[in-house]
């Protein structure tokens, strides 16, 4: 089985470190997401692993070896990073067929993959003319063209409309299930959490999180109880007695953190506060993801309460 290790890993430009000793290792079999603000780190994480950038210190291998030492690359990790890295005035045909003949790939790939990724009927059409949507397929296309057995995408799903989203959902779970090591670094939040398995996450250069996505989100979203009763006073009461926390939430809302509806509701009934709604609200990827990264986000817009 091939992975991905990253050891020590350090890119500093200029006085500014950018991937800081990171440590992990992608294994196959399953899809690791990426996550991390904007300026975390993860696109430059993904260059240094294939050889695109050098490392300050620390290294990174493919399946044991530098991707750098691969005589045929492409079948060894299959890479999305830009989808405006191919010319575009070339056919999408060409562009496969170039990358085919640079890794000494059967020729008949470039047909398959184009049909792989929907774009069979557009093998003969320029790049230039293409989508962002058809460039990010094209791009998934050349990834995939030997084959590999790890694939590294960065948001993928950029672009994509819901029906390409849908397949590149399908796609990433088929590659994992075929024991590949699939490596996606996403923004989306509500996909990472359909696709992924396991999750790296990434803040300022460092690794705040290498878990299961399930481990990640019991840890950072506890699941609470959201409700609502014309007796605010009586309800406050009733549960800060019982020794729960209550927090003010929107439209006249009360969100009970920690609790779960069938301990919240018998409780208030034999008190006798009157229920207008009650349900539980289970933890989330995007709030966990939120909570751990709340302080490491190098951009951050604002709140319009702060602004004068």
């Amino acid at each position: 089985m091939t992975t991905i290790e990253l050891r020590e890993l350090t890119k500093d430009y200029g006085a500014k470190r950018v991937v800081d000793r990171i440590t992990c290792t992608v294994r196959p079999g399953r899809v690791t997401g990426f996550l991390g603000p904007n300026g975390a780190g993860k696109s430059t994480t993904m260059r240094l692993v294939l050889g695109l950038d050098r490392p300050t210190s620390g290294h990174a291998t493919v399946g044991g070896e530098p991707f750098t030492a691969a005589r045929r690359p492409l079948c060894v990790a299959g890479a999305l990073l830009d989808p405006f890295a191919a010319h575009p005035g070339r056919t999408a045909r060409d562009h496969l067929l170039a990358l085919a003949a640079g890794n000494r790939i059967p020729a008949r790939r470039a047909e398959e993959a184009l049909a792989e990724v929907g774009l069979a009927t557009v093998g003969g059409k320029r790049i230039r003319t293409f989508s962002l949507g058809m460039r990010q397929r094209l791009g998934i296309a050349a990834a995939l063209l030997g084959d590999p057995p790890v694939l590294m995408l960065d948001e993928p799903s950029n672009g994509l409309d819901p029906e390409g989203i849908i397949w590149l959902r399908t796609m990433l779970r088929r590659l994992a299930d075929e024991g590949r090591t699939v490596f996606v670094s996403s923004h989306l939040m509500s996909e990472t959490a359909a696709f992924a398995d396991h999750l790296v996450v990434l803040g300022r250069g460092k690794i705040l999180a290498d878990t299961g996505i399930g481990a990640f989100i019991d840890r950072y979203a506890q699941p609470s109880v959201r409700l609502r009763t014309s007796e605010n006073g009586l309800l406050r009461t009733v549960l800060t007695d019982a020794g729960f926390e209550v927090r003010a939430g929107e439209q006249g809302r009360w969100q009970v953190p920690g609790a779960r509806v069938d301990t919240i509701g018998p409780l208030l009934a034999q008190a006798g506060v009157p229920i207008l709604e009650l349900a539980d609200e289970e933890g989330t990827l995007e709030r966990a993801y939120l909570t751990l990264t709340a302080g490491a986000a190098e951009f951050a817009a604002l709140d319009a309460e702060t602004v004068v």
